[in-house]
């Protein structure tokens, strides 16, 4: 019997034969082999492409999570691929580890977001997947596998970001590090004075800035080591500022200087925050309006150049669009699919209230991102198919082998997963 899933947005929809959520790897390699195909696994539903989508099977690993082991010496942790990101740091926390870095949403399970290249800020700080110490997946034939940077380094660098195609991640084992405090900092200022000065990224540990769209200014947030006894967090009002960002949009279509100066206005008294707090009380922020979102994987120094063009587009030909456009830097690593492969990025993502079509936005904007070197987040909305892939990605053809390798009779690969990765059906 058919049955729905959608993602946490709504936007991507799937009636496979049947939604699956095995207990442990052992469950999990029998339906490999005999679940009908294809078949694709949900972590949190984080994502805005349809990655997941299936008319075959859709796996939950929601039932394959928490520790498994830990290595207090090292500051390495070994977690079941289901666990979600709010979990692992409560975790981490009781064994003395954090994540070395995070971005603002706590949903995602491990296993997604370390498949699709999820990441936070930090011009020295990686993503997720280049925590990766050694992984252990079920390949396309029902088999167990695990590779480590021990003994298999090019296989960690080949499936570290995969798109859960190319085995299920069943376990992982992270390099974390030692539980820290941090400075938290967020204050305005005019985004003239943001894109003349964007070496302000690059000034503190982790950095990023939010560009209020019709308003002129941004919100720049800093985060640094601190030694310093913890500080009450400010109360979060990011859901109230959407709302009447929202409010501002919808009342005053027709008076768009009315709406900006009342949007300027507001912005402008947004007090500052600073305070300090253990690490996993900083980067996650509650996310209750839904959107969908378009991020690309810039160079870094287009990054400023790009951001200015998107600004002038939003504010001219898109008035419906209220959501703050994010800015963030990202280290370069070695994974061969990942969007940061061998160079620092500026990743600059855009949203869409979820209640509107996000698509006339987004493919707008794509053109811009494209022109400019940027790689699409694995997650978040693109039109970006197998050849262009193979322009972006310098050991595309070689991340193209290891995949056959593991999937040799394509269980993993839906209708969308053949696009992106060339393969006819």
């Amino acid at each position: 019997m058919a049955t729905a899933w959608s993602n946490w947005s709504g936007f991507v929809t799937a009636s496979p034969k049947s939604i699956a959520a095995p207990a442990d790897a052992g469950e999990l390699a029998e339906l490999v082999r005999s679940a009908p195909g294809p078949l694709r696994v949900a972590g949190a539903g984080h994502s805005f492409t349809p990655l997941v989508q299936s008319d075959g099977t859709i796996v939950s690993l929601e039932k394959i999570e928490g520790l498994v082991s830990h290595d207090a010496a090292n500051n390495r942790a070994r977690v079941r691929a289901g666990t979600r990101l709010g979990a692992l740091m409560h975790i981490l926390q009781d064994i003395g580890q954090g994540l070395p870095n995070m971005g603002d949403i706590d949903r995602q399970a491990i296993g997604g977001a370390l498949g699709t290249a999820t990441h936070g800020s930090g011009p020295t700080l990686g993503a997720y997947h280049t925590q990766l110490e050694a992984l252990q997946l079920v390949d396309g034939q029902g088999e167990l596998r695990e590779f480590s940077r021990a003994d298999a380094l090019d296989m960690i660098h080949a499936t570290g970001v995969a798109l859960g195609a190319f085995g299920v991640l069943t376990e992982v084992a992270m390099n974390n590090i030692a539980t820290y405090r941090l400075r938290r900092r967020k204050w305005v200022l005019p985004i003239g004075d943001m894109l003349k000065n964007f070496e302000m990224m690059a000034a503190h540990r982790s950095a990023e800035f939010y560009y209020i769209p019709f308003s002129g200014y941004a919100q720049f947030i800093a985060s640094d080591l601190s030694d310093a006894a913890p500080t009450t967090r400010p109360t979060e009002d990011d859901e109230e500022g959407l709302a009447t960002l929202r409010k501002l949009r919808t009342a005053l279509p027709w008076l768009p200087r009315l709406r900006r100066a009342l949007i300027r206005g507001a912005v402008k008294k947004v007090p500052a925050e600073d305070y300090v707090q253990d690490w996993l009380n900083v980067y996650a922020s509650e996310r209750r309006t839904k959107f969908n979102e378009m991020e690309y994987h810039l160079p870094y120094e287009e990054g400023p150049k790009a951001l200015a063009e998107i600004i002038a587009l939003t504010e001219k030909h898109f008035p419906e669009v209220y959501f703050p456009i994010e800015v963030r830097s990202v280290a370069a690593d070695e994974f061969w699919l990942s969007p940061f492969y061998k160079r620092l990025t500026c990743s600059i993502a855009i949203h869409h209230d979820a209640a509107n079509d996000p698509l006339p936005f987004m493919r707008a904007a794509e053109p811009i991102f494209r022109k400019c070197g940027g790689r699409p987040h694995w997650g978040k909305m693109h039109s970006l198919k197998a050849a262009d892939f193979k322009k972006l990605y310098p050991r595309w053809d070689d991340a193209m082998a290891v995949r056959r390798d593991i999937d040799p009779q394509n269980r993993f690969v839906s209708p969308y997963m053949a696009g992106l990765f060339g393969i006819q059906q």
